[in-house]
This record gives structure tokens, sequence and C-alpha cells, in this order.
């Protein structure tokens, strides 16, 4: 039996147990009109319980249906919740996993840093001492050469301590030790540049001094030195007659006989011509000294010999003569240059030295 079919025979049933009512009065429906109605009645209710039933049925289908599809949403996120924790767990674990590496990672890191802190410590320990025994032997070196140019006037040593220093500090390969080997190389050059270039040029002006000794005229000379006899001959005019050019010069021949003059220094003048030999060589032995004391850097010895030959030439030595006026610019010149000559300096790769051994 369907529903529609038991809904009408209840309202059929009840329909039925109603009581009928009383005859109406005057004016009232009849029965037959009233039953029409009442079928009419019965069947719009019939109408909207059938509808309500469908509308019933239709909502308890949709009710059904998101009862499935809820039930099936949690049963698809009790399994997603599922595989989420299992996934967490996993998760949970790998961080476990990698934090405890990450650890041992950082633990062997931390070792290894400090392992290379050691080494570099040491690796710079072994670069510092090394260091500063290249600088403790430069140094000494330069000092011994020092010592040993000012005793001796000898440079070449110190030359070769400059030098030698200067190779090996290029050979190491150390910048910090950049400014000592600037400080070497510019030493080595000034002091090679004075000892060359002014000894050469002293060493040629006596030379010249030697060569001019023997041609120097002294002051008792029996003829003058200045390119001309202190009592000329007498003008003649071109048409002179021959006899007068023969008096005129057996009168120069006759006054040249006798010389009149100042004499300034007696002994000079009473040198005797055998003496005037050892004087020229002694005054040679004096410039040989002077070479000596140059080429052993002997400044002060150098001076004196310089000045007992100046005096030599002033004194026994005509004074109006070219070569002794050329001999005694030379000797200024010499003069000037041993004065100006002095002692090696190194004080720039002294003071380089000290710095490097601060470990500046």
């Amino acid at each position: 039996m369907s529903i529609a079919s038991t809904t009408d025979q209840a309202l059929q049933d009840h329909a039925e147990r109603v009581p009928v009512p009383l005859a109406a009065p005057a004016g009232t429906v009849s029965p037959a009109a009233s039953h029409n109605g009442s079928r009419l009645v019965l069947g719009v209710l019939a109408a909207v319980a059938f509808v309500a039933l469908l509308l019933g049925i239709a909502l308890w289908q949709k009710v059904s249906g998101m009862q499935e599809q809820l039930a099936r949403q949690s049963a698809d996120a009790l399994t997603q919740a599922a595989e989420a924790r299992t996934l967490a767990r996993q998760a949970s674990e790998t961080l476990q996993a990698t934090a405890a590496k990450v650890a041992l990672n950082e633990t062997r890191v931390a070792e290894l840093t400090l392992q290379r802190a050691q080494l570099e410590e040491l690796m710079h320990s072994l670069s510092r001492s090394r260091d500063e025994n290249l600088v403790v032997d430069i140094d000494s070196a330069v000092r011994l050469g020092l010592q040993q140019a000012q005793v001796t006037g000898n440079v070449e040593p110190l030359l070769a301590a400059l030098k030698a220093g200067e190779q090996r500090v290029a050979r190491s390969l150390q910048p910090r030790l950049t400014t000592l080997q600037r400080a070497l190389a510019r030493d080595a050059d000034k002091i090679q540049a004075s000892s060359t270039g002014n000894t050469a040029d002293a060493l040629h002006k006596l030379d010249d001094l030697m060569r001019l000794v023997d041609d120097l005229p002294t002051l008792n000379a029996v003829a003058t030195q200045t390119g001309s006899p202190l009592w000329a001959a007498e003008p003649l005019p071109p048409d002179a007659p021959w006899w007068q050019r023969v008096l005129a010069a057996v009168r120069h021949e006759m006054r040249s006989l006798v010389r009149v003059g100042r004499v300034d220094r007696p002994e000079a003048v009473l040198v005797s011509p055998e003496q005037v030999f050892f004087l020229r060589e002694n005054l040679k032995l004096k410039l040989l000294n002077v070479r000596l004391s140059l080429l052993s850097r002997q400044v002060d010895s150098a001076r004196n010999e310089l000045a007992a030959v100046t005096t030599a030439l002033n004194r026994y030595f005509d004074p109006r003569s070219r070569r002794t006026q050329s001999a005694a610019t030379l000797l200024q010149q010499l003069q000037v240059q041993v004065k100006e000559s002095s002692a090696p300096n190194v004080d720039e790769t002294l003071a380089a030295l000290s710095a490097a051994a601060a470990g500046r």
C-alpha cells in the first residue's frame, strides 16, 4: 500500500466519525452541498499532506545524502589526520635526527676551528721566529759592515751586507719586511753613488796635479814663468836701422843678467836645484798619500795632506804662473770634495731594522 492510499483511508475514517450537524435553519446550505465542501476540504488537505510528504521525503533524502557526504568527509578527515600524524611523527623523527647531525657537525666545526686557530698560531709563531732571526742576522751584518767602514774607510763590506740583506728579504716573501727591503736598497745605492762618483773625480784631479808638479815654476827660477821677461825689449819702429836693432838686443841681454825684486820668503829663494827635485818628489808623495786616504775613506788624513800640499805650493812656487794657479784651483776643489765627504750613513736601514724587530 502506498502512502497516498493510506492517507485517504485515514481521512475517510475521520469523516465518518465526525457527527453530522442538525438541520440548519432556513437559508443554510443543504447536506449535499456540505458534503461536497467536505470533499473539497479533504482533497485540499490530502494535496497538502502529499506535498508535505514529498517535501519530507526530499528533505530526508537530502539529509541522508548530507550524512553520507559528512561520513565520507569525516572518514577522509580521519584518514588525512592519521596520515598527518604519521607524517608529523616522521618529520619529528627526521628533525631529531637532523638536529643530532647538526649538533655533531657543529661540534666537528668547532674542533676544526680550534685546530685551525692552533695551526695558524703555530705557523705565525714559526714565521715570526724566522723573520726575527732574519732581522737579527741582517742587523748584525749591517752594523759590522758599518763599523768596518768607519774604522778602515772601506765601504765594500757595508755594501755587501746591504745587498745580501736585500736579497734575503726578497726571498723571504714577507709583506711586512717590504719597508726594510726598500731601505736597504736606497742606502746601498746612496753609498755606492757617493763612493764611486766623488772618489773617481777626486782621483782624476789628483792625477792632473801630479802631472803639473814637474812643470810648476819655483820662486828661485832664473827666468820668469809668466811668458815674458821682467824687462821687455824696447819697442822699435819697423823702419829702424839695423845698428839700432843690434844695440837694443845687446842692451836687453845685459839687463837680463841682473834681476831686482822683493823677497818675501827667503827660504824659497835659497832652495837649490837639487832641493827643488826633492821638493817636487815630496809633493808627489803627499799627493799619493791623499790618494790612499781617499781610497781608504780616511777623510781627516786626506784633509791634512791637502793642507800641507797647499802650504808648499804657496811657499815655494811662483803664484803668477798659470800652472801654479791651475794647481791651486785643483787643490781648492779637492779640499771642498773631501770636506763634503763623510762617513757612510745607513740611518734609514737601522730605523727599518728597529721597526721590524719591534713587530711594526
